[in-house]
């Protein structure tokens, strides 16, 4: 259990370092200047505050987190409700979904996630024995699951939605919670449908250039035009690191949503598929470390949970870049640009180490 949590640690400084590296390559720019290391060294300090926020947590009791669920969860809640108050919530773009003081910037619904996590590990824990109970074991367990989605849903960020509901689900159905309880946890998907309905005629344009992108390209939206473009540049090894010129001019986001399609560029295919590799190989370690710990326990739910989270979410990024997916502000856990996506990913590793120590002590 030791040598798999060392494994672990070592796949994602892996990450880590290629985050590093493709983040200085990512921010440079098509004219001369010092970009590229302001982006650097702000990445650095993003990571130096997020491996002391993931290394807190890890040596936290895993009970810490059994207790603590309901306060993170309304805090979290609190800051969702922030966030949307007119000249306190940083609007960009049509969204009002960050915090902003000085030179850092927080999203609290990349936070939220764990926190969905934390709540519905706990409540179900104590629910147990009343999950047959309709108020017990829907309403109190998933009303506040709902108004969080409802307030992500609100800022508008429809990808961030979507993933809690998804959160709310796989918690439910990991724990083994009755299939009632898993139907109205579908219905948390309805906030998330209800802005499909309503979306501004831009992005109706948007889906229906991407739904036209593999049968006529000129149609698809510009960043899918880039990305793809962007990929078949580097070809099997890639240009070098450092030599791509897509990033200067063409593509848009590069050192944030589409730093995948820098490493397709620079590395090549060879480079877009070592991190898969990574990505996968994280998911097989992390499955091992929290394999000997009871299936219908806190620690197991909040465990898989928080691993399938970061592997989901590093596939949905993968799927945006390649195609397969809308485009949506969806960072590389671990590799892209920026505070929050970092802090929260480090974060959610510290409470999966947190939570499988008790074992591996034992």
């Amino acid at each position: 259990m030791a040598l798999s949590r060392q494994m672990l640690a070592s796949l994602i400084c892996a990450l880590l370092s290629v985050g590093l590296l493709m983040v200085y390559s990512a921010s440079m720019t098509a004219r001369p200047s010092d970009v590229e290391e302001f982006y650097l060294s702000k990445h650095a300090l993003f990571l130096l505050m997020g491996l002391a926020l993931g290394g807190i947590a890890s040596v936290m009791p895993a009970n810490f987190w059994k207790q603590a669920a309901p306060w993170i969860f309304g805090l979290g809640l609190v800051l969702l409700v922030i966030v949307l108050i007119p000249g306190v919530g940083t609007q960009v773009k049509g969204a009002r979904r960050w915090l902003r003081q000085g030179g850092m910037s927080l999203q609290p619904s990349e936070f939220m996630k764990i926190a969905v996590t934390l709540l519905l590990a706990s409540g179900m824990e104590r629910l147990w024995q009343r999950r047959h109970d309709f108020v017990q074991g829907t309403i109190v367990l998933l009303a506040p699951i709902a108004a969080a989605i409802l307030l992500v849903v609100i800022e508008p960020d429809l990808g961030a939605a979507v993933m809690l509901s998804a959160t709310a689900l796989l918690a439910l159905f990991i724990r083994g919670w009755p299939l009632g309880r898993l139907l109205a946890g579908g219905a948390l998907v309805i906030p998330a449908a209800f802005v499909w309905l309503v979306l501004k005629p831009y992005q109706l344009r948007r889906l229906q250039g991407f739904l036209a992108t593999w049968t006529d390209f000129e149609q698809a939206p510009y960043q899918v035009q880039q990305s793809l473009t962007t990929l078949g540049v580097g070809g099997l090894s890639g240009t070098g690191l450092g030599e791509g010129t897509q990033k200067l001019s063409f593509l848009p986001e590069a050192n944030t949503d589409f730093v995948f399609s820098v490493v397709g560029e620079e590395l090549g295919l060879v480079g877009t598929l070592g991190i898969s590799a990574l990505w996968l190989s994280v998911l097989w370690v992390g499955a091992q470390v929290i394999r000997p710990l009871r299936r219908d326990s806190f620690e197991y739910t909040v465990g898989f949970v928080l691993l399938c989270q970061l592997v989901a979410q590093a596939a949905t990024n993968v799927a945006v870049t390649t195609a397969m997916l809308p485009p949506k502000g969806i960072a590389h856990p671990l590799i892209s640009y920026g505070g929050s996506s970092l802090w929260a990913s480090l974060l959610a590793i510290g409470i999966l180490l947190s939570v499988s120590r008790k074992n591996a002590e034992g």
